[in-house]
């Protein structure tokens, strides 16, 4: 899946639940075009027709233009009578019957990556909460692109290309591209992202040795982070886990690789393929 078709998703999947936390009949949304200062409206939910499918909105025109130009969210009661906006599409907004909405830019890294909106089809303020509601799941795609950006970093780093010298400035940047996926890889919520993420990870640790020793994904995860120096409660902030289940998974680790120390089973590990 593309960056920009993973971002829709994620756009399609706020709107369900902005509608379901504040009861807002409609709810709308899109990407701004790579290149472009404009959004392209391109998911709807509890549209009663298309009129704004496809609409490209430019920063600055209308309600979600203005929250694209100025990054911050906007809201009117009566979009058509509304003196705040400029109304390129009042057509397409009437169309569809609504009166009140709010748009909220999705803001990632100090750059405007979308627009949610969200709608009532009578003309009456949006309160507090609702404009809450609204903020919060621009927040959660702005969390998701967060992730599937750093995801997509690392997935172009594990790329196939010449193997690194053994020791070299190069093999510590595949090392420590391995520990960041495995490290990512329990965070993300799609499990095919997760998956890809994972056979990423694993096309960075292809070594020499037969894979004859099998660990669990926790037991890797743990090593990976052993191998990058880390302590045992330095692993478990960074896994989620708490100290005493990174030294269970360690010390089973460290069993079924027939080591007695954390580096025997780092360099163990390695030899078996399991780690770069």
């Amino acid at each position: 899946m593309t960056v920009d078709a993973a971002a829709t998703v994620e756009i399609g999947r706020a709107l369900v639940r902005l509608r379901r936390s504040t009861g807002l009949p409609v709810a709308f949304g899109g990407l701004v075009e790579p290149g472009r200062p404009r959004v392209r409206i391109s998911e709807l939910n509890g549209t009663a027709t298309d009129s704004l499918r496809r609409l490209a909105v430019t920063a600055g025109n209308g309600l979600g233009g203005k929250a694209v130009a100025l990054a911050r969210p906007c809201a009117v009661t009566d979009y058509s009578a509304s003196r705040q906006i400029t109304h390129e599409y009042d057509a397409a907004v009437a169309a569809e019957g609504l009166c009140s909405v709010v748009a909220v830019p999705v803001v990632v890294r100090r750059r405007v990556r979308g627009v949610l909106y969200g709608a009532l089809r009578t003309a009456q303020p949006l309160g507090d909460r609702t404009l809450t509601a609204a903020v919060d799941a621009a927040r959660d795609v702005e969390q998701a692109l967060v992730v599937r950006d750093e995801v997509q970093g690392l997935l172009e780093a594990a790329e196939p290309r010449p193997a690194p010298a053994e020791g070299g400035a190069a093999w510590e940047q595949v090392r420590e591209a391995h520990a960041a996926l495995r490290a990512l890889a329990p965070r993300i919520g799609d499990p095919a992202l997760r998956a890809e993420l994972l056979d990423a990870a694993g096309l960075l640790a292809v070594g020499s040795g037969s894979r004859a020793v099998q660990l669990a994904p926790r037991e890797v995860d743990v090593l990976t982070c052993v191998a990058a120096g880390a302590t045992n409660a330095a692993a478990a902030g960074r896994l989620g886990l708490r100290a005493e289940t990174v030294k269970g998974y360690l010390r089973s680790a460290m069993r079924k690789l027939g080591a007695h120390t954390r580096g025997e089973a780092v360099v163990a590990a390695r030899r078996a393929g399991l780690l770069p």
